[in-house]
This record gives structure tokens, sequence and C-alpha cells, in this order.
């Protein structure tokens, strides 16, 4: 068990560094500059980034309007407060909120010492500056989490693959109470934990595209749904008829072909031969069987749904030039 992760390593170094370097250039205050620095320490490279900028825009907004507000209205506490009241709508409505506390600390150096003059104001500046840059530096090492995320789409499959080969099971045996609820519980899970995963993988790479893995995830959630209705479909079976081993059948293949790389293309092929067999069978002859009969196109068609969702995404992610991750 890993007691101390990398960030929290990182926000280590990191103001060790800042209040190090702030000190030997002589800022005062020195101390902020590793405020700033644990502050700006974040869980990707490009919220490193976006955070540097809005902090340093921020910065600059607050000095200029601190020097406007001390020198027409004097250093006093409720001069301070009347900055704020300025400062933090402007903040909001530029979309600098990240910017607001450290910008605030900022100011209160210049409260502190009665002056706005131009060397305190390169001081103020140069905390900020070294708060962030010392963060931008150590959040260019950020540890791949890919390996974890490849490990999770071969759980998601897995778990799929054994929902449909049950949910074939099931339809053979004519058992109607199909519920699987833990399966789909521990499933939904990981698709949750591997969304995060991938957004975060995502803004780990600023030149990369490693949009596949955010694009795949929200492919298996989709599926998700979709099988969620189909297992809906098992409270209105009655009897097992032949179509519905036919559709056990081709359920249980799905969930034979059911892999990364496949396009889907032969399986929807296949479903439609399915429902055109269909078409030419004898109709219902009772009321039971029509219900029945329904519930299997229904199913059926959710059964295509889910094979389209994954036939629309290995073509979407042809037409980028996206490579498969497998």
């Amino acid at each position: 068990m890993q007691i101390i992760g990398t960030r929290t390593i990182k926000t280590g170094l990191g103001v060790t560094a800042a209040i190090m370097l702030a000190s030997w250039l002589g800022l005062k205050y020195a101390v902020a500059a590793g405020i700033i620095a644990m502050l700006s320490i974040q869980s990707t490279k490009r919220e490193s980034i976006q955070i540097a900028l809005q902090r340093m825009a921020a910065c600059l907004m607050a000095l200029a309007l601190a020097g406007i507000f001390f020198n027409l209205l004097g250093f006093l506490p409720a001069v301070f407060g009347a900055f704020l009241l300025a400062f933090i709508p402007l903040a909001v409505k530029f979309n600098l909120e990240q910017g607001i506390v450290v910008s605030s600390v900022i100011v209160t150096h210049l409260l502190v010492e009665k002056n706005t003059s131009f060397p305190l104001i390169l001081n103020e500046l140069g905390l900020m500056a070294i708060g962030v840059s010392i963060a931008l530096l150590l959040n260019l090492y950020m540890p791949s989490i890919e390996n974890r995320i490849k490990e999770d789409q071969k759980l998601i499959e897995e778990s799929m693959r054994n929902i449909l080969l049950r949910m074939a099971a099931a339809l053979r045996g004519n058992d109607s109470s199909f519920s699987e609820d833990q399966l789909f519980g521990e499933l939904e899970e990981r698709l949750r934990t591997t969304k995060t995963n991938a957004y975060r993988n995502l803004n780990n790479y600023l030149i990369s595209d490693m949009s596949y893995y955010v694009e795949y995830t929200e492919m298996r959630r989709q599926q998700f749904k979709t099988l969620k209705r189909m297992k809906d479909s098992f409270r209105r079976f009655f009897i097992a008829y032949e179509q519905t081993i036919m559709v056990a059948d081709f359920t249980e293949k799905v969930a034979g072909d059911f892999y990364e790389q496949n396009t889907c293309e032969n399986l929807l092929m296949e479903l439609e031969a399915l429902r055109d067999e269909f078409r030419k069978m004898e109709l219902p002859a009772t009321r039971e069987e029509f219900e029945n009969r329904a519930m299997l196109f229904q199913f059926l068609n959710d059964l295509e749904l889910f094979l389209m969702i994954k036939y629309e995404f290995m073509k979407n992610i042809a037409g980028k030039n996206l490579k498969l991750k497998g």
C-alpha cells in the first residue's frame, strides 16, 4: 500500500524549492512562493498550465487594482475589503477564479508594507512566478496510467461478455428472473472509474491525441445502458419458443466475438438475416406467444443497438486515424 503519493512528494519538493529560490533571490515573504507552489500542484499537466496562466493573469489584475485603491483611499483594512469587493467579481467574470485566493494574499503584502512601489510590485510578481513555475516544472512528470486503463478495459469486456453469456443461458432455460444485479453494479462502478482515468490520461498529454480511451469508455457506457434495457426484457418472457432459442444462440455468438477490435459488421449482417428468418415463420397462434415474440423482437432490437454502438465507434476511430490501444 502506497502511504505517500506522487502528488504529496511533489508538493513537499515544490514548497521547499520555491521558498529556497525566493530566499536566494532576496525576495520578501519568500514563504508565499512555497504556498503558491503547493496550491499549484495539480493532477494533470493540462490543469497545471491552465491554473498557472489564470494565477499570473489574476495576480497582474489584483496588483493593478490594489494600487489604485490603496493610493486613492489609503492602506487601511477597510480599503482592502473594498478591493476584494471589486477584484473577486472581476476575476470571476474573466474566468480567473483559481487566482483569487493567492492574488489576495499577494495584495496583503502591499497592505503590510503600506506602499505600491515598483520594486515591491516586482517582488510580488516574482513570488507568483516562482511558485507557479516550480509547480509546472514538477508537473512535467506524471506517472502513466495507461496500463491501468488497459487492464480496466479487459475487465469491462469480460464483465459484458459474462452478462451476454448469462442472458443466453437464461433464454435457453426460460429463466425470466434474470437479474445479475451484482455483476451490473460492479460493471457500472468500473466504467465510472475508467472514465475518470481516461480523462485524467487525456489531460496529461499536451500534443499527442489520447482521446481514444475517452471515446472507448463512452462507447462501453452506452452499451451498458443498452444491456440494462435488455435485462429488463426478461421480466416479460414466458415460454422458450423456437425463436427464443435462436436469439439465445445469437446472443452467445455475440459474447464469443466480444473483443476490442471487432467492428461488429459481420454480426450485424447475421442479425439482419436472423430477423428475416423470423419474418418467414408462422405468425403467433396465441396471445401469450404473440407477447413473447414481441419481447424477443425488442430484445433483438436492443442487441442490434448494442452492436451498432460499437460499429459506429470503430468507424469514428478509423475516420480519425486513432490508433487502437490493445
